[in-house]
Formats: structure tokens, C-alpha cells, sequence
């Protein structure tokens, strides 16, 4: 065995020492535990959020989203269409628009974005999933799904066809609207509810209605060649890269191809924002902690200062002195860091298993074992473990070594 490691195990806990560098050694080394086990629950609490913040957002949008690099629409006749399907990797296409309208029913208003779907669009997004009661679109024109958030503001029935839903935009061409031309001013639409949806995020819930593609087309005078956007399905074995290759290849014009982290972007910097802020506090506070384990290697020489001089008569040289120390303390917060991250381990697996703590009434704190984590911890531990340890092992110098001679 190298003479250095042995010498530092036998100092990791020196039984023959004063009692008191034992109890700051292990007071040390627990420390160290907590401290990585802090870490490592804090990381994964923060993937389980951002796992959670995405879900919703992610399960709305497609895997590709098409849309045209200048202007509002994209041109997609039906033998484009029929191209996009026949992509190796491409499960479904659907055609969509989408415009700002303005919504009244009864005495209440509401701004609104209308998205025209086609018969595609339910292989799309599993419409069935974010129903909360009614049906979806059928075959009539003048039918409407609506987000929850705006069927509450406007105090919306499902299929009350004693009440009309008014859906108006402005017409194309200039001059002000006021009080004399409005009537004139607006191109308007009547629709009923058929269903109710949600995917519990407000943003979304507030912002959509639903309905068919033709009836968007006729309300906002869209050609039946055009289109705001193409959305995509892609299979689980398509290749994204090659996907997009050959859809760029089928445009004419200049087209912006998103995949959910790219329409989400800002959400994502938002929460990888928050990720690392808290990482670098916690990362502080480790370091915070690990001036223990520079205390606890500078006592330990301190304490073996009469067998510093037996090894120094025996040939041992002052780096290897100091390397006896540097791997007791390297010995210490690796060791420690392994324990804290299998502690953290078992908390993360219980919470995800048994959901005992909840951030609502049915709603259980999310948290997600990542492999990224469990790296991300150990690093951050035996890096700032080494460093402290080659402080700490540097307090052997010719000074202390001329006292412990004497």
C-alpha cells in the first residue's frame, strides 16, 4: 500500500489523538454529508420542478413547429401536405391558423387567440386528454372548444345554442375605429361551446379558443392553400436533424422549424436561470462548510507534530508529509460526499415512491433522479474537497517542522 494512504487512514480518525480533533474530525466529515445531501435534494427538486413546469406547456405543442420566417403565413397546397406525410419519421401533419379575436357573449368580453385545426390535429395533441367535459370539434363550422380560463371570464355554457358565442376581427384596411363605423369595422362569426379544455396552465387556458380550420379560414379570409403554421408529429425513432433536413427541402420560401425546448425557450433559460443561481448558493455553502475540513487538517498536524519528526528522521520528505494530509482530507470529503449523495438518493426515491411532502393539497413536491445530479454533486464535492485538503496539508512548512524538532 502507498505509505502516504496508509499513514492518512490511520489519521482519519486517530484513536491515540486528544479526543477533541476526533470530535472535529467527525464533525467534519458529517458536515460534509449534509452538505452534499443538501445539494444533491436541491438539484433534484429543482429537475422535478422543471420537469413539472414543462409538462404542461410541452404536452400543448408539437414535436415541429412550421412557420414562415417573414410574414404571418406559410403557403401548404395538398400536394406539400401529402410530401411533409411521406418524410421518413413524420407520424402526422396538421395545418393550424391563429389570430387575436375579440370575444363577446351575453354582456362580457374577452381578448382571445382563435387556432383553426384541421382532422389532423387530434394525432397531433390527444385532444381527448385535455377535454375537460363536452366534445370536441365535429363537422359544423360554428362550433368552438374553449380554454377554461375564458370560459370562466365569460361565464360560458357548453352547447347553448340559445346564447351565441360572438367571435369578431377587425377588418383589413386602415382608418380608426369608433363609435359610428364598429358594426362595420369588425368581420364577426356566431359559435356555440362544444366542449371545455385544460391543461392546468394559465397561459394557455386564458389564451385559446378551438375551431375547425374552414371556419378560421372563412372568419380571418385565408386561402385554403395557406396556413400560420404546420405542426408535426414525429415518430419515437425519427431523427430530428434529418426530419428537418427534407421539410426545408420542400418549401420554397424561408421557414422557422421549432421543437418544444425551441417554442419554450424562454420558459427553459427562466428555469436553467433559477437552477444554477441556486446551485451557486448552495455551492457557497459548501464551501462555507468545508473551512471545517481545513480547520480539522490543520489541528490534526498540529496534534501530530511529535510524528511528523519521527517521520522526518526516518527520510520522509515535506511533500510527502504533506500528502498524508492532503488525502486524509481527500479521504474525508469524497467519503462524505458518497454518503450525502446515497442519503439524498434514498429521500429523492421515497418522496417520488410515497409523495409525503406536497406543495398543494394533491399535488406532491416533484422531484426526478438525473443522472446529471448525481455528477454534478460528486464533482462539486471532491473539487471543493481536493482544494480545501492542498489548503489545508499547505500549513506543513519549515516553520512547524523546526518546532516539532525542538
Amino acid at each position: 500500500m502507498n505509505f502516504s494512504l496508509y499513514i492518512a487512514r490511520r489519521y482519519l480518525v486517530s484513536k491515540n489523538g486528544r479526543n477533541a480533533i476526533n470530535i472535529i474530525n467527525i464533525l467534519s466529515f458529517i458536515i460534509t454529508i449534509i452538505g452534499t445531501t443538501a445539494l444533491f435534494i436541491v438539484l433534484s427538486g429543482f429537475s422535478g420542478l422543471k420537469d413539472f413546469s414543462t409538462s404542461f406547456s410541452s404536452y400543448f405543442d408539437p414535436d415541429l413547429r412550421v412557420s414562415s420566417y417573414e410574414g404571418k403565413s406559410v403557403e401548404v397546397p395538398l400536394s406539400r401536405k401529402r410530401d411533409l406525410q411521406q418524410i421518413p419519421g413524420v407520424e402526422a401533419v396538421s395545418l393550424t391558423i391563429e389570430e387575436k379575436v375579440f370575444l363577446s357573449y351575453e354582456d362580457k368580453n374577452e381578448i382571445a387567440f382563435i387556432k383553426g385545426v384541421d382532422e389532423s390535429f387530434s394525432q397531433i395533441i390527444p385532444t381527448d386528454s385535455i377535454l375537460l367535459y363536452g366534445t370536441w370539434l365535429t363537422d359544423s363550422d360554428m362550433q368552438i372548444v374553449a380554454g377554461s380560463a375564458i370560459a370562466s371570464k365569460l361565464s360560458l355554457t357548453v352547447s347553448n345554442y340559445g346564447s351565441f358565442l360572438q367571435v369578431m376581427v377587425p377588418k383589413p384596411g386602415r382608418g380608426a375605429i369608433n363609435e359610428l363605423n364598429i358594426n362595420r369595422a369588425f368581420i364577426s362569426m356566431d359559435m356555440v361551446a362544444t366542449g371545455i379544455f385544460t391543461v392546468n396552465v394559465e397561459s394557455i387556458d386564458s389564451k385559446y379558443i378551438f375551431t375547425r380550420l374552414d371556419a378560421a379560414q372563412n372568419l380571418l379570409n385565408y386561402p385554403e392553400e395557406k396556413a400560420t403554421a404546420v405542426e408535426i408529429k414525429l415518430l419515437p425513432t425519427a431523427n430530428e436533424d434529418k426530419v428537418r433536413e427534407e421539410i426545408e427541402k420542400l418549401f420554397d420560401e424561408q421557414v422557422v422549424i421549432k421543437n418544444k425546448y425551441q417554442m419554450n425557450d424562454a420558459l427553459y433559460k427562466m428555469l436553467n436561470s433559477e437552477n444554477l443561481a441556486v446551485y451557486l448558493i448552495f455551492t457557497l455553502v459548501l464551501i462555507i462548510a468545508l473551512f471545517n475540513v481545513v480547520g480539522s487538517i490543520i489541528m490534526m498536524i498540529l496534534d501530530k507534530k511529535k510524528n511528523l519528526k519521527t517521520l522526518l528522521d526516518l527520510g520522509a520528505e515535506v511533500t510527502t508529509l504533506r500528502k498524508v494530509f492532503f488525502i486524509q482530507g481527500s479521504l474525508m470529503t469524497v467519503t462524505g460526499g458518497i454518503i450525502g449523495i446515497v442519503i439524498g438518493t434514498f429521500f429523492v426515491y421515497s418522496q417520488i415512491e410515497y409523495q409525503y411532502i406536497y406543495i398543494a393539497p394533491g399535488i406532491p413536491y416533484p422531484f426526478a433522479l438525473q443522472w446529471e445530479n448525481f455528477v454534478i454533486s460528486f464533482m462539486t464535492i471532491a473539487v471543493l474537497g481536493i482544494i480545501a485538503s492542498y489548503i489545508g496539508s499547505r500549513r506543513i512548512n519549515d516553520r512547524l517542522l523546526a518546532q516539532a524538532k525542538l
